[in-house]
């Protein structure tokens, strides 16, 4: 992916949705129901995704119960109580995990983040940068970050597109090759096509397209007395920046080796096979 270089530790770590890291236990009952949504999203700044997900924005509500606004979208409150407490208890799976799995569930795995970077992050960020009215202090950051933010989605989602369409179908050709599927033609062509070291090179040459967002925000950095909407922007942008590094890191260091060795067992039984003929 995008984030490169220095910030990716060598060793294994262990993976995991970065928002788990700033669940806390919410209210219950009457004075959940009870609470402002301000309040609720100040405590748990996860809350504010959860909400998103059901099509509130919580910034369009700060001074309004959690009663009043479920009642204006149709939503029960405990599905958003619920769906927390879903979130909380998700589970992904350890680099070991991984590294044991065939390089097909491996695969699956990175789809699955795609989709949900693309599904869930990115629309939850767009909405917030698009949406929130900043405070004076803030208005020329917000201006910038409303012509960065598209521009790198775009690059973002174009990246997406060319890793599934050339890196995950060469590796899904060289297994069919491996479990002799293709004839001899068609498996010198799949062999002379994009091999995996090249894909490997220009996969690396990606710029950390999140640093014009760190240089503008100052590495995430806000006054304590901010507001909740900045707070919780930041908290977002950082919190996807750290998915990234963990994605970065399961395909440099797992996707990427799993693939070359089974491009060279691919070419190994090439070559007997020409060798036979």
């Amino acid at each position: 992916m995008f984030i490169r270089g220095k910030y990716i530790m060598a060793q294994f770590i262990p993976l995991f949705s970065v928002k788990k890291n700033y669940f806390c236990t919410m209210r219950s009952g009457d004075d959940f129901e009870k609470a402002l949504i301000g309040d609720l999203v100040s405590e748990n700044y996860v809350f504010a995704s959860v909400l998103h997900y059901f099509g509130i924005s919580f910034y369009q509500y700060p001074t309004e119960s959690l009663e009043v606004v479920c009642k204006k979208h149709k939503v029960h409150s405990s599905q958003l109580s619920l769906e927390l407490e879903s979130w909380a208890q998700r589970k992904e799976p350890s680099t070991e995990e991984l590294y044991l799995n065939p390089i097909e569930v491996l695969v699956a795995y990175l789809k699955k983040k795609h989709y949900y970077f693309v599904r869930q992050e990115l629309p939850f960020l767009s909405n917030i940068i698009s949406g929130i009215v900043p405070e004076p202090h803030y208005a020329s950051l917000m201006a910038d970050l409303r012509i960065m933010f598209p521009l790198f989605v775009e690059d973002f989602i174009h990246h997406i597109h060319e890793e599934e369409s050339r890196l995950f179908k060469r590796i899904e050709l060289l297994q069919e090759i491996e479990e002799n599927r293709f004839s001899l033609t068609d498996a010198i062509t799949v062999l002379e096509r994009d091999p995996i070291h090249m894909l490997a090179d220009q996969h690396e040459i990606h710029d950390d397209e999140m640093e014009g967002i760190r240089k503008l925000t100052a590495d995430y950095s806000l006054a304590p007395d901010a507001p909740l909407t900045m707070k919780v922007l930041y908290h977002e942008l950082q919190n996807f920046e750290l998915e990234l590094r963990i994605h970065a890191k399961i395909e440099d260091e797992l996707l990427f080796p799993k693939a070359v060795e089974l491009e060279r067992e691919a070419l190994r039984q090439f070559r007997k096979l020409t060798g036979k003929n």
